[in-house]
């Protein structure tokens, strides 16, 4: 399942809108900041297809019953570029257990992706939201993925991004056999020669934190 949050008018297409525009986008700290807004809705929307349980509230007044979250997700982010869009997330479910992943692409006549660190709890039996802002080709989600298996079956899995190529929804779809759904703002039109998202809006890693060398 996918779920493509710009066909509803809200306020994260202002967001997006500055983090694609190349006047606006070099404004680090914004970037950054626009970033973790849409990290807090997505993460919001999310929240709405998770577990809850009712529970009672006594006030000052009386007693309300209440639905809350059964049980909090694990929130993993694939560094460097997940940073301010895992604080979203981070901010909103701001009890959960939380990990990382380190990837990146290298690129010697295929592009092959490099998994280099790994921190994540147990995820067993539980609701995982994995957050990387660009969905591009997916074999770096993928790969992610089995990695992060080494510690437990996952009950669900959601894939949160900002923006997605129809050709990375392709590979995930047909690679994950776990229950999963994925969540992005904009599913873009395609994948150039060089395995960038267009139109996209650049590396959100080097937006955020300046270039690599």
């Amino acid at each position: 399942m996918i779920n493509i949050l710009d066909k509803t008018n809200s306020i994260a297409n202002h967001f997006l809108f500055e983090m694609r525009n190349k006047d606006i986008q070099n404004d680090r700290g914004k970037f950054r900041n626009n970033l973790k807004r849409l990290g807090i809705a997505m993460a919001y929307e999310i929240s709405k297809s998770l577990d809850f349980d009712p529970e009672e509230v006594l006030t000052p007044l009386g007693k309300k019953q209440v639905n809350l979250l059964s049980e909090n997700p694990v929130v993993i982010g694939i560094l460097r570029a997940a940073l301010p869009f895992y604080e979203g997330f981070q901010f909103l479910y701001d009890q959960c257990d939380g990990g990382f992943i380190g990837a990146y692409r290298k690129e010697s006549g295929e592009i092959s992706v490099n998994l280099d660190y790994l921190a994540i709890p147990s995820i067993e039996g539980r609701t995982v939201i994995l957050v990387d802002p660009m969905l591009a080709t997916g074999k770096s989600l993928m790969q992610s993925i089995e990695q992060i298996k080494i510690n437990g079956n996952p009950k669900h899995i959601h894939i949160a991004s900002v923006v997605a190529a129809p050709e990375g929804i392709d590979y995930i779809s047909q690679s994950l056999k776990s229950e999963h759904t994925i969540w992005v703002y904009s599913l873009d039109e395609n994948l150039d020669s060089n395995a960038y998202i267009v139109p996209g809006l650049g590396d959100a890693g080097d937006l955020s934190f300046g270039e690599k060398k």
